[in-house]
């Protein structure tokens, strides 16, 4: 009998191999079609920490919704598409810059809803005073209520939004519900709201789900990030609040006193449509149900206003970065003033040579973020931005604490404005499905232009002295996070 043994000097051998061949294979398959400060900072994990890099890059590697879903997006998309390309929707304010011309049509090449004029637009800072409003306006609901939030959580805060769908509900008007699987998964108050979902007769759904053993899984940490509501095709709202406390029910914010800022925009007009759509398309990639036999989404009536408006879309299931080439644009595009507020700014390189450029041309440049941040990891990484931001000339104001300031906006000069559920970092960028409305129009601007107002009265402005003055041990966190905010 014929014994085989290793010594050490194989078992050696064998892991120098695995290690070179893992090495190899890395550097063929990781920068494919990504960015190369993510091909980087994948490289670095695998290089450094090998299995630990490996199983990462395998779990959470590729930025991409699975086969099945992207094809779903594409059919909604082709159909939006062709059906509203020769629609009138509402008739557009005169002189439009030609810069704006061209970035609507780039919107629309990449997956953008039409431009639409006669709208009415109309801002909602406070955190209650939203909820309440989006409450009013559901229990005038007589067709249908769409509701599609990051998280949605039943509540004391929420409980008068809730009442007003049960209302609604119980005289038998239609409500469609989605929220995000993984961002409610396991939070204060999961259960008892999709109990109250069921109770109430409401037809819900988990976005996203990460459910392997029902067939249903994609990259764990993609997470359908908007936040939408659309009663009847005659109003909606958008912008950065979720359906919960302004404390999230978490008791980490509770203890620590934190309570979220927030914006959110009530749309009246042709516009309407426009996030009706981006409803139905995210209802048929969960459920296979086509809505739009039921529901004529171009059926559109003008607003009370005459604003133009675009709805842009995004996320992985795009080809593109829509956000991320609408924001560069748009910063290239100022003459004199920008003002970007953003909890979580973390830009890539083209975003902050857009921002520097800005200042070099004499621009105007403002950023609001938090003092105190509620994610560490994303806290460090922004802050890694700061110091070439102060040098180039970025005025940097920071919302002061125990607040969040949660609000997702961009203003460009007096005419042009953004406001969403998209933060400036890699993660909106790249990960989350977000949706951003672009309006022109000097009195939505002016509204914008209050609400920046309050904010700075709010916060305190970070200067290169004091920034300067950070001890090193800030710094090594600050880099670190800032490679890790690359992995994607």
């Amino acid at each position: 009998m014929i014994t085989v043994t290793f010594d050490a000097t194989w078992w050696v051998v064998l892991v120098f191999i695995v290690d070179l061949v893992i090495r190899i294979t890395a550097i063929i398959v990781v920068p494919r079609n990504r960015r190369p400060t993510a091909a980087m900072a994948w490289l670095l994990a695998i290089y450094f920490i090998p299995i630990i890099g490996v199983f990462l890059f395998l779990l959470i590697g590729n930025p991409r919704l699975p086969r099945k879903r992207r094809r779903k997006q594409e059919r909604i998309n082709d159909y939006i598409h062709d059906t509203s390309a020769s629609l009138d929707f509402g008739t557009l304010r005169p002189h439009a810059p030609g810069w704006f011309t061209s970035l609507v049509t780039m919107n629309r090449t990449l997956g953008a809803m039409p431009l639409a004029g006669d709208n009415a637009a109309h801002l909602i800072p406070g955190y209650q005073d939203s909820l309440d409003a989006m409450a009013d306006e559901i229990r005038k609901a007589e067709r249908y209520v769409h509701v599609e939030f990051y998280i949605f959580q039943s509540d004391a805060a929420t409980d008068n939004f809730f009442r007003a769908l049960e209302e609604v509900a119980a005289r038998g008007v239609p409500v469609r519900v989605l929220l995000d699987h993984w961002a409610n998964r396991g939070k204060p108050f999961y259960r008892k709201t999709l109990k109250r979902l069921d109770a109430m007769g409401a037809q819900w759904h988990l976005m996203l789900p990460v459910q392997p053993f029902r067939g249903k899984y994609q990259r764990p940490d993609l997470r359908n990030h908007r936040k939408l509501l659309v009663i009847d095709g005659r109003v909606a709202f958008t912008g950065s609040q979720n359906i919960t406390d302004s404390t999230y029910n978490l008791r980490k914010n509770i203890r620590r006193g934190l309570h979220w800022v927030d914006l959110m925009a009530r749309i009246e007009g042709p516009v309407v449509a426009s996030v009706n759509a981006v409803f139905l398309s995210d209802w048929y990639s969960e459920t296979d149900e086509v809505l739009t036999d039921d529901i004529d989404l171009f059926d559109v009536v003008s607003g009370p206003g005459d604003l133009d408006c675009q709805i842009v879309p995004s996320g992985p299931g795009f080809e593109f970065e829509n956000n991320l080439k609408l924001f560069a644009a748009l910063l290239y595009a100022s003459q004199r003033k920008i003002v970007v507020v953003s909890p979580y700014f973390v830009p890539d390189e083209a975003l902050l040579l857009a921002i520097t450029t800005a200042c070099q041309r004499g621009i105007h440049v403002e950023l609001f973020v938090s003092e105190e941040g509620d994610q560490a990891l994303v806290y460090h990484a922004q802050r890694s931005y700061y110091e070439a931001l102060l040098r180039a000339g970025v005025r940097i104001w920071m919302y002061k604490k125990p607040y969040i300031l949660h609000t997702k906006s961009l203003t460009i000069d007096d005419e042009v404005a953004i406001v969403g559920s998209s933060n400036m970092d890699m993660r909106s960028f790249g990960l989350n499905m977000e949706i951003s409305m672009l309006v022109r129009g000097e009195e939505f601007v002016r509204e914008m232009r209050a609400v920046e107002d309050e904010y700075r009265s709010l916060s305190r402005e970070l200067t290169l002295e004091e920034w300067e003055k950070q001890p090193l041990r800030s710094t090594v966190l600050d880099n670190l996070a800032r490679l890790t905010s690359a992995l994607q």
